[in-house]
């Protein structure tokens, strides 16, 4: 696991207080709602230093841990090198 996808599980397992692996869908768990989605974009915004635009809410992006460090790996790449080969869900 990367540091990454560590610190995005520590959180969610803090702020939905249960553990969560890095694949849990929390949302289909159950364990998270739209209010909850607001507060884990404003954490990524503010722990990676990014913004998350109108166009970046979707909520595959923000449904595991792993899916989250994805799309802040793309959002933090430098132009150019994002990997758009990783199609992954």
């Amino acid at each position: 696991m990367n540091s990454i996808t560590e610190e995005i599980t520590e959180f969610l397992t803090a702020a939905l207080r249960r553990p969560v692996a890095p694949d849990d869908d929390y949302f289909e768990l159950g364990l998270a709602n739209s209010l909850f989605a607001l507060e884990l974009v404003t954490f990524v915004e503010e722990r990676f230093s990014i913004a998350v635009e109108v166009e970046d809410l979707d909520l595959d992006s923000f449904r595991t841990a792993e899916r989250i460090t994805r799309f802040v790996s793309r959002k933090t790449a430098p132009a150019g090198l994002t990997e758009s080969h990783d199609n992954r869900a």
